[in-house]
């Protein structure tokens, strides 16, 4: 059954967060089943991302004669995440009115005949449109998930399950752009066939989620949550900052995913089996860290500050390194910092919503993430142009990270002090 949300931070301290209700442990058959199918709906943008990655340059071949083909091409695998970093604040409006589980079902369906699309498309021109539409299914597909993962489960278990979206995510990328090159082999086209799966998915999803009610969340420490006339403003002040810094942490998390390979053919590396396994380790130790932080009791926003250090220092490996192995090891770091950081960001934004806010909430955290992801080779190019170099462009991002972990470390020893209790003075004789 779903359980209690944490209360909103109290109005006196607005980015504060508040102590979690006392949890409700879900378990059972239906739970499991529910879990793999919320899982498995958040792996489908993966899936978007990566799959055709392996066939562009046969797009390319294949779409030669077309002008602007160069740009064109590219953008068919770049242009869902930034459908679905502007469209997710708004589906997140629909998940909230419509409801979360038929929105789901909904694009999930759409999701396949979007994404099978280009089996049948002969015009590089509609098969970019298509991808876009992609781009808007995935949006609702991800905002819904999330937001159902807040629905269904509360306290430690939730945080637990948030921090295995990204271990589901990173392992499901490894294994679908595998896929996508086997597939690849076939012809350019073959890879489309596997967004069909969501069709599997759906009538699923339709069965066997539970719709959850705004009765299930009330909180007793906040009657106003199972009032459904009760007037609350939307918590605009404290996520604006939760997503202007998820903003950054996406760029610190993908940036070198992005770059790796760049980095590493700079350096001489040309053998895609040595880049792709520099790269795959990094991938890994985004799940080790995952696995971190579900493996502890800590505070999600205590992790901050660790988090974007641990990015940072992989940073600055990168910028220093003096060989292939260097920058590998710094990606390894970043990747584990990586790994600590999107559940943290995800589960503080999560624990400043209410039931009837937390579809909003969720896609402008989604949005904001997915931008990050956006620009990140923007401003790695950018970057890069300025100061000469890629590695370089590493090392102007590790100052503003170092930056942003002061900061957040900043920011968090307040915190301590303002939440300690006063000693307790004794009086004179």
């Amino acid at each position: 059954m779903p359980t209690p949300v944490p209360p909103l931070p109290s109005p006196s301290t607005p980015d504060a967060v508040a102590d979690p209700p006392s949890e409700q442990i879900v378990s059972g058959p239906g739970h499991r089943l529910r879990l793999t199918l919320l899982m498995a709906g958040a792996c489908l943008p993966i899936l978007g991302a990566v799959l055709i990655a392996p066939v562009l340059p046969q797009m390319q071949d294949h779409f030669a004669d077309v002008p602007g083909v160069e740009a064109l091409v590219p953008m068919a695998l770049t242009i869902p995440a930034l459908a679905l970093a502007l469209l997710a604040p708004f589906a997140g409006v629909v998940v909230d009115r419509l409801g979360r589980k038929r929105l789901l079902v909904v694009a999930t369906v759409l999701y396949a005949i979007l994404g099978t699309a280009p089996l049948w498309l002969d015009s590089l021109g509609a098969i970019v449109a298509s991808r876009a539409l992609v781009g808007v299914t995935e949006a609702a597909i991800m905002t819904c998930c999330t937001t159902l993962i807040g629905d269904y489960y509360s306290g430690r278990q939730r945080d637990r399950y948030l921090a295995m979206q990204t271990m589901c995510a990173s392992i499901s990328a490894t294994a679908f752009f595998v896929l996508g090159g086997l597939a690849g082999s076939a012809g350019w086209r073959v890879p489309f066939w596997a967004y069909a799966v969501s069709l599997l998915l759906a009538p699923a999803m339709a069965a066997f989620l539970p719709q959850p009610r705004p009765d299930d969340h009330a909180d007793a420490s906040s009657p106003t949550v199972s009032d459904p006339t009760a007037r609350r403003p939307f918590p605009w002040r404290p996520l604006a900052g939760t997503c202007a810094l998820t903003v950054f942490g996406a760029i610190l998390f993908y940036t070198l995913q992005v770059e790796m390979a760049f980095l590493l053919d700079d350096m001489g590396v040309t053998a895609s089996g040595i880049i792709g396994l520099a790269t795959a380790s990094a991938s890994a130790a985004i799940v080790v860290g995952a696995i971190v932080f579900t493996k502890t009791g800590r505070n999600p926003q205590d992790w901050l500050p660790t988090a974007f250090g641990i990015c940072t220092v992989g940073f600055a490996v990168v910028w220093l390194a003096p060989n292939p192995v260097a920058v590998t090891l710094g990606a390894v770091v970043n990747g584990l910092g990586g790994g600590l950081m999107l559940p943290s960001l995800l589960t503080f934004a999560m624990s400043k919503l209410h039931y009837a806010d937390r579809g909003r909430g969720i896609g402008l955290w989604t949005g904001s993430f997915f931008l990050g992801q956006f620009i990140c080779p923007l401003v790695a190019l950018a970057l890069a142009s300025v100061v000469g170099t890629l590695a370089g462009a590493m090392g102007v991002i590790a100052l503003a990270g170092a930056v942003a972990t002061g900061a957040l470390g900043l920011a968090a020893r307040r915190r301590r002090i303002g939440t300690a209790p006063e000693p307790v003075r004794q009086m004179a004789g």
